[in-house]
């Protein structure tokens, strides 16, 4: 029970980062700017819902690895993105350039 409140606080807490960096930084949402980023080395953080289609998850990835960009798996499907984006439409892949006034990129876990 105590892990339980602890992962909805932490979700809570990107959620409200995510909403800064919306607000104050620099994003591109969907797949193939994502991958444009990422191949300009522009890329800081990238943020991957739980229901993003496993080919793509893997490029993506892999290209994170290669630009040496941490990737993190957002705990929520797409629409939960999309939602925590402040947008009305499904996110199932974006990438932070630069974060504002949000620490999203230090205090985010990216699996380096």
């Amino acid at each position: 029970m105590v892990t339980a409140k602890k992962t909805k606080k932490t979700h809570e807490s990107i959620n409200n980062r995510l909403a800064l960096v919306m607000k104050s930084g620099k994003y591109t949402l969907g797949y193939k700017t994502v991958l444009k980023t990422l191949r300009s080395s522009k890329g800081k953080l990238i943020l991957l819902s739980n229901n993003c289609p496993p080919l793509r998850k893997s490029e993506i990835e892999y290209y994170a690895m290669l630009a040496k960009v941490g990737v993190h798996h957002y705990n929520g499907n797409n629409v939960d993105l999309g939602t925590a984006c402040g947008k009305y439409f499904r996110v199932s892949c974006l990438s932070i350039i630069d974060a504002g006034d949000s620490d999203i990129i230090k205090t985010v876990p990216g699996d380096h």
